[in-house]
């Protein structure tokens, strides 16, 4: 093996390394922050249901510019609502019709 594709090996396995060791670091992140959250994910979700009238399809914990929420996106019959929860108190911080669902661009249309 010639000392270039040598080299390039190592480079690669170092960059994937810190892209594993940033990931790991972040998921510790999210759940500590997650474990800190004064409501549940689960109460998150039936505040989205009940602003909204609908059924909650997907949920998530992120972390946005004004501190961790909860990301549930919810279906009331053709209509797809997205809904920020507070994690502290669990209120609707913001409620937006969905007009493309980002996750699943890789679907027909």
């Amino acid at each position: 093996m010639s000392r270039t594709t040598t080299i390039g090996i190592i480079a690669v396995a170092l960059a994937s390394a810190g892209v594993v060791a940033f990931a790991a670091n972040s998921m510790e992140n999210d759940a500590a922050s997650l474990a800190t959250a004064k409501i549940s994910l689960s109460q998150a979700i039936a505040s989205a249901e009940q602003h909204t009238g609908g059924k909650a399809a997907r949920a998530e914990f992120e972390h946005t510019r004004a501190g961790w929420a909860y990301d549930v996106e919810v279906v009331n019959g053709t209509k797809v609502v997205d809904v920020r929860v507070d994690s502290t108190t669990g209120t609707v911080i913001s409620a937006v019709d969905d007009k493309m669902d980002r996750d699943d661009e890789h679907d027909e249309h």
